[in-house]
């Protein structure tokens, strides 16, 4: 886990771009703030979709944000929803979470911030790692 001084921040700013979340069919407003290990902060909320399948998770939106924006290693994250509920990432974020190697989750519960290893939340997780040295399939591949 990252020992970071400032991961409350983290909260601090999820809780934040949470009252921008689109969520007219919930109502659950979530948001989300990424470390990168050039220490810069990307956030994304929740935005809700009438089909329901389209919608995008907080987490994964702050994930993709940070990609965008050019950050290549990301190291934590937090998690708020707007009125202090508990709140975790679904199983999607995680795998999202893992995927870009975030060791590190902070999550607002009504306890206050709690902080969690991706392998406290994640355990027994698939990877990258976990495809191993593979050739890409050619046009004549079965």
């Amino acid at each position: 886990m990252v020992d970071h001084p400032h991961l409350e921040e983290l909260v601090d700013a999820a809780r934040e771009v949470a009252k921008r979340a689109h969520a007219p069919y919930s109502n659950f407003r979530v948001g989300a703030a990424v470390l990168a290990a050039d220490g810069s902060v990307h956030v994304g909320c929740n935005v809700e979709n009438a089909a329901y399948g389209s919608t995008i998770c907080a987490e994964v939106n702050a994930v993709t944000t940070a990609i965008a924006h050019g950050a290549t290693e990301l190291v934590a994250i937090g998690v708020a929803a707007l009125d202090g509920e508990n709140v975790y990432p679904c199983g999607n974020c995680r795998q999202v979470m893992r995927e870009f190697g975030i060791d590190t989750v902070v999550v607002e519960t009504t306890d206050g911030p709690r902080t969690y290893s991706s392998d406290d939340l994640f355990p027994h997780s698939f990877g990258p790692e976990d495809l191993g040295e593979r050739e890409p399939p050619g046009v004549n591949s079965p």
